[in-house]
């Protein structure tokens, strides 16, 4: 098998294939009043947050084409001093070709407007948010290591409880890098950042109605693009931050480029008293340090060839905290702890033989690994569990733009390799059983899919999306799925208004687990057994509504989503060993609002983000560590929570100042104690505030708060990774950035 899959992933550079791509591709045409093509004409497309540019001619039909452009913020005018023309502002999504208008009138004629369009979003299905860097430095708390604020404060129905990212109920994401997928088939054992937020440049966030090309990854999709230099000529910036709990997040990041060259790299080390959500309102034993190191580089061999190259390698260590009241070690001081690391180098060749028909190779590597001790303190048993996971794999996308045909079709796969030791010290025997020496495995496995997407564009108003997966693995278990996908997108006339709907299929590979030997005996004797993990098999329906008035933009979205063999994870035989396991169906559907405002008077921007959700879990554990009960109908996941808002704005004040501000609603998840009554637990509500000033080009200081009002409330009670979890305690910090010329 293992030769099979490298004659594939040595096929990959002749395939001409893909996962998925960080590029958008603009278009568009130039006439005059009358509607002729103008030709000749040079149109230019620059990117808001940076000095990235790329220049285009109009052909003969007046027609314009940027292959290659990375997902964010731009604008696009046309430059000819012969002639004048409303600029306009577009947003680039992922594999998305959005087609622009441009009427040229004399200079005498001008009258300057600016356009804002959603052109990119009238094409997909997909309900998507762009984040970009700028917002990351500013919302408060995002631009910290190990905050995923830049996710849950603008994507909606996305929320952290027992220290894990949930969206839409669920626990599998999936992170790319740079467009190119970052496998990760392990849950419930990383607690550490895929991506230190400030090395992102635009982060683009799916939820649902993924194309055929986005994989499989049902409960969310982070296409991150990463800082490339273009924004730098020679400079770099140091970040100094320190505040509560003995806190600090520092950076040193420098750039720049030329006309065929960009480089980025940044080194950076946090540490913090407050790491991990604690299990009572003190905070005990919580201490958690980090550090790593990141680098993007550009090469423009000619007007043809690209290449790009992506790397991290980071180390994070977790304290575990622990509750000093717990009957079962009462007066003991624990010292649990989690080790891990994390690295990946991605490389992509971007070759464009002509406008429209786009080349992508990316080889990539990925080393994971979380090694969890306990204290021999811990009652009834003390815990060893180490694991390491190494992906080698490799995609390639070739797409095809061609007047209403958007055509995408690719293969992707990786060869995994684990690494699993398991112990325990059993303390109490008629609670547990000793595994002692610690039984190690090392399962392997493999994966290969390829797919076919079609965006066609029937008319300016319809367009149809319709694609195929179809995924191969080999583990544990050997499956195949098909996974269909097909979608419309229809943009009213006058009004803009674009309704979407959704069906699809989606399959999730397993995670690699073998128990037998000791640690199986021991279940046996605690009459549990261990059935082999299958994939989960999702089946989706969503339809949409994205309504712009006057810079304002609404979205809304109702999503349901049937899962067979839903993912989840729970400890084993009441100690701190941790495996995933299956539910044998999940039912999770819901409503979702984005709003976001245009800039009000050049001083405020607005935005809101709500989500209503149910999660519902039915019949038994059907994979992993099981005790064979059948579940009676439906009951409430340990991740539902109905109601989750947002609210947030962005104010600019005299003086070169700011302030940022974040309001969050939530209702409460499943009550998991059932001494105490109630569905849910109780609702809550935070304050986030961040202040910043800036003293000239170089230098600026920014003054957050987390928490500001010191709500203290119990967030979950479901046994997970270290138990019950209170919400965060108020956090202070203060932020000064340098940038210097180097």
């Amino acid at each position: 098998m293992r030769r099979v899959l490298w004659f594939v992933l040595l096929f990959f550079p002749f395939a001409g294939a893909a996962l998925a791509t960080v590029f958008g591709t603009v278009r568009g045409i130039v006439h005059d009043p009358q509607h002729r093509p103008v030709s000749g004409i040079e149109v230019v497309l620059k990117a808001r947050a940076s000095e990235f540019t790329l220049t285009a001619r109009t052909d003969d039909a007046g027609q314009f084409h940027f292959d290659a452009v990375p997902l964010g913020e731009y604008t696009v005018a046309v430059s000819d001093s012969n002639f004048a023309a409303d600029q306009q502002s577009v947003s680039v999504l992922s594999g998305t070709a959005p087609i622009l208008h441009f009427e040229v009138r004399l200079p005498t004629q001008n009258e300057t407007v600016v356009v804002s369009t959603d052109a990119g979003q009238t094409e997909t299905v997909t309900p998507t948010t762009l984040v970009d860097r700028l917002q990351i430095q500013e919302t408060p708390g995002a631009a910290r290591a190990n905050s995923l604020a830049m996710i849950t404060d603008y994507v909606p129905g996305s929320y952290v409880v027992h220290d894990q990212l949930h969206v839409r109920g669920g626990h599998q994401v999936t992170w790319l890098i740079d467009g190119v997928a970052i496998p990760n088939t392990n849950i419930a054992s990383n607690l550490g950042p895929q991506v230190d937020p400030k090395d992102i440049d635009t982060m683009e966030a799916q939820r649902g109605s993924y194309s055929a090309d986005y994989g499989d990854r049902t409960y969310g999709i982070f296409n991150v693009a990463p800082r490339t230099g273009f924004e730098r000529n020679n400079e770099a910036e140091l970040v100094l931050s320190g505040g509560s709990f003995y806190q600090t997040d520092d950076q040193l990041n420098f750039g720049g480029h030329t006309n065929r060259f960009a480089y980025y790299g940044s080194v950076n080390g946090n540490r913090t008293n407050l790491g991990l959500q604690t299990p009572t309102s003190a905070v005990i034993h919580d201490a958690a340090n980090g550090f790593g190191g990141f680098t993007s580089l550009i090469y423009n061999a000619d007007s043809q060839d690209q290449f790009r190259l992506v790397a991290q390698l980071r180390r994070d260590f977790y304290q575990v905290p622990f509750d000093p009241n717990d009957p079962g070690t009462q007066g003991q001081f624990l010292r649990d702890a989690n080790r891990e690391n994390d690295s990946f180098v991605t490389f992509s060749w971007v070759r464009t033989f002509s406008p429209g028909l786009m080349l992508t190779v990316s080889p990539f590597y990925h080393y994971n690994s979380a090694n969890y001790q306990s204290s021999f303190e811990d009652f009834p048993s003390s815990a060893t569990e180490n694991r390491s996971s190494k992906y080698e794999g490799g995609q390639a996308t070739l797409s095809w733009i061609k007047n209403r045909s958007n055509l995408r079709v690719g293969v992707y796969g990786f060869a995994q390799q684990d690494s699993q030791l398991f112990g325990l010290l059993c303390h109490d025997s008629s609670q547990c059983e000793n595994v002692d020496p610690p039984e190690s495995h090392s399962p392997e496995g493999s994966l290969i899919a390829a797919y076919a997407e079609e965006q066609f564009k029937a008319t300016s108003w319809l367009t149809v999306n319709a694609g195929i997966r179809q995924t191969h693995f080999s583990g544990d278990v050997v499956e195949n799925a098909s996974s269909p996908r097909v979608g419309a997108s229809l943009r009213i006339p006058k009004l803009n208004w674009v309704f979407r709907a959704f069906y699809g299929h989606f399959y999730q590979a397993p995670p690699l687990l073998t128990v037998s030997g000791p640690l199986l005996q021991a279940a046996n004797n605690q009459n549990l057994g261990f059935i082999p993990l299958h994939g989960e098999r999702d089946e989706e329906h969503q339809f949409g509504v994205t309504i712009p008035f006057r810079g304002w933009t609404l979205d809304a979205s109702n999503f349901l989503t049937r899962a067979v063999n839903f993912f989840d994870h729970n400890n084993f035989n009441n100690s701190d060993l941790f495996f995933p396991i299956t539910i044998q169906g999940a039912r999770i559907n819901g409503w979702e609002l984005t709003l976001r405002s245009p800039q009000i008077r050049h001083r405020a921007q607005f935005y809101l983000t709500y989500s209503n959700q149910l999660a519902l879990g039915f019949g038994d554990i059907n994979g992993g560590l099981t005790d064979f009960s059948f579940g009676d109908g439906f009951g409430l996941l340990d991740h539902d929570q109905r109601n989750t808002l947002h609210l947030g704005a962005r104010y600019d004040l005299p003086f070169h100042s700011y302030a940022s501000t974040d309001v969050y609603y939530a209702s409460g998840f499943t009550n998991g104690d059932p001494t105490v009554p109630g569905d849910h637990l109780q609702p809550h509500t935070t304050f986030d505030l961040s202040l910043g000033k800036s003293f000239g080009e170089r230098f600026s200081v920014n003054l957050q708060g987390i928490n500001v009002a010191n709500r203290r409330v119990l967030l979950d009670n479901s046994f997970t990774f270290g138990g019950t979890h209170y919400l965060n305690p108020r956090e202070v910090f203060v932020q000064v950035r340098y940038r210097f010329h180097y």
